[in-house]
């Protein structure tokens, strides 16, 4: 069953239960693949891979969302964006943490970006974000890799 399958059946259980928190997130999920799917000058049908970038970019959303209402004194509104971003990082699949991360930059600077300093950051990050797949952090990336190919 594919990724899109799967939220459209949890926004149908989300609608049963009149889960009002699931329901928002999974509609705004749902929309924004619609978009990306109508995006070109044709529609096209979005792999799982790319319905997952989807699904990053709105989780990402949601906690730049939470952080803006932190700094206005916002918290019953903060709650409500961390809980729509859980909603969707369910889908997600387990990002690498901060040692695995760190260890495929090493090994991607030795290979890709070998002697030539901060003049193979693009080629090293673009390689990195690869590997790592659409779930990773891009500035936790880059911050990486920078502090790899200056040191």
């Amino acid at each position: 069953m594919s990724v899109k399958q799967q939220l459209r059946e949890a926004l149908e259980v989300a609608m049963r239960a009149r889960d009002e928190v699931a329901l928002s997130s999974l509609r705004q999920a749902l929309a924004s693949i619609a978009v990306a799917e109508t995006a070109g000058a044709e529609q096209v049908t979005l792999s799982d891979e790319q319905v997952l970038g989807v699904l990053a970019v709105e989780v990402r959303k949601h906690h730049e969302t939470a952080d803006a209402f932190v700094t206005a004194g916002r918290q019953d509104r903060v709650e409500l964006a961390r809980a729509e971003a859980a909603v969707l990082e369910a889908y997600l699949p387990a990002a690498l943490d901060d040692a695995a991360l760190q260890r495929l930059v090493d090994e991607t600077v030795a290979t890709v970006g070998a002697g030539e300093g901060m003049k193979a950051m693009g080629r090293v990050v673009a390689a990195v974000r690869a590997a790592a797949g659409p779930t990773a952090d891009g500035a936790k990336i880059a911050q990486l890799v920078k502090a790899a190919l200056a040191g």
